[in-house]
C-alpha cells in the first residue's frame, strides 16, 4: 500500500524554476498547417481529412484572413443533409459548414495560457494570430504535452 501523505521537501540548487515557454515555440506554423478556402468542396475536405490524418483545419479567404475554422464535426453534419434534407454532396462547401466564431490566442501567449483554455472549454486546438489578427499557425493539446515533457527533460 502506498502512503500519500504529503511529505516537506525543501528546495534544492538542482531544481528547475518552471518558465512558460511561448506558444509560437510549440505551435505549428502556419506554412505547415492544411488550409481551406470558403469555396472548396466539402467532398475534398472529408478527403483530405481523411488522407492526412487530420482532424480540422483553418479557412482562409482570397486575402489569407482567417474566416472561420472546418473539422470532422461540421463536416458529420453533411450526412444529415444529405439523409434528411437530400442535399446533393456535390453542392456543399466550406462556407455553408464552417464555424465562423472561434476561439483565437495571441502569438504572444504562453503554454500556461493556452493549457488554462484547453482545461475550461471543450477546445482540442486554438488557432494563433498576431496583433492585426493574421493566421500565426495552430497549437493543439498535443503540443502542450509536448511541452510537459521537454521541461521533464525527456526530450
Amino acid at each position: 500500500m502506498k502512503n500519500y501523505q504529503q511529505k516537506s521537501v525543501e528546495a534544492t540548487t538542482s531544481q528547475r524554476e518552471f518558465k512558460p515557454s511561448s506558444v509560437t515555440k510549440y505551435m505549428t506554423s502556419v506554412d505547415k498547417l492544411y488550409t481551406f478556402r470558403p469555396d472548396t468542396e466539402i467532398s475534398d475536405v472529408v478527403e483530405l481529412l481523411i488522407e492526412k490524418e487530420i482532424t480540422g483545419a483553418p479557412v482562409l479567404n482570397d486575402l489569407d484572413e482567417l474566416v472561420g475554422l472546418i473539422d470532422d464535426k461540421d463536416c458529420l453534419k453533411v450526412l444529415f443533409d444529405m439523409a434528411y434534407h437530400n442535399q446533393p454532396l456535390i453542392d456543399a462547401t466550406v462556407s455553408d459548414y464552417m464555424t465562423s466564431v472561434m476561439k483565437t490566442i495571441s502569438d504572444r501567449s504562453n503554454i500556461v495560457d493556452v493549457a488554462d483554455t484547453f482545461l475550461n472549454t471543450k477546445y482540442k486546438r486554438l488557432l494563433i494570430v498576431d496583433d492585426r489578427g493574421k493566421l500565426q499557425g495552430q497549437i493543439s493539446r498535443q503540443d502542450i504535452l509536448r511541452a510537459i515533457r521537454d521541461f521533464n527533460g525527456n526530450k
